[in-house]
């Protein structure tokens, strides 16, 4: 199963003046149609893997930020789009204004410009994709890696049926057994 065929984003603007907003909804239009690489814009975190992010963090929004990513499956990815998004851009010297969204939960991807291209969301969120195919490969090799205690070890063969054969079927194996 691979995660990179349909990686679906969850879009959160911060307090930003829009121009990366629009940008984005830019890339949903059949002009640049980010749909092509099977990329689908959701409203749910948990159905999300790709966190896009736009606009500079501020005080009132740093739960939200934490929430929505906390709410995220693993693995997922975190694309900062825009200068306010991955410093504070103009905005930076505000009172109310914390930073960037790294200063709130890591990114792995940042988008420059302002406001950004649709091209360089494109472009950055294709790049997300690859990081999120890298955090998927390493977490299904730690989960094959992992042995619960308890689990079950089925060793045998499988008939034309799909029906496991009686040979230690349903065995329990303990750590340390």
């Amino acid at each position: 199963m691979s995660i990179t065929k349909s990686p679906w984003l969850i879009h959160y603007d911060g307090s930003s003046c829009n121009g990366c907003d629009i940008e984005v909804l830019a890339c949903l239009t059949p002009m640049y149609d980010v749909e092509r690489f099977g990329v689908v814009n959701t409203g749910n975190p948990k159905h999300a893997d790709v966190f896009l992010v736009t606009g500079a963090v501020n005080e009132q929004n740093i739960s939200v930020i934490k929430q929505i990513y906390d709410q995220m499956p693993a693995p997922k990815v975190v694309v900062a789009v825009g200068i306010c998004a991955s410093s504070g851009g103009i905005f930076r010297d505000c009172y109310n204004i914390v930073g960037g969204v790294d200063r709130v939960i890591p990114v792995d991807v940042y988008v420059p410009g302002c406001a950004a291209r649709p091209e360089a969301i494109i472009d950055g969120v294709v790049k997300g994709v690859g990081v999120l195919a890298e955090k998927q490969a390493a977490l299904m090799k730690g989960l094959a890696e992992k042995k619960a205690p308890g689990a079950y070890v089925y060793e045998g063969e499988y008939d034309e049926n799909g029906t496991l054969t009686k040979k230690a079927a349903g065995k329990a194996e303990v750590d340390g057994e």
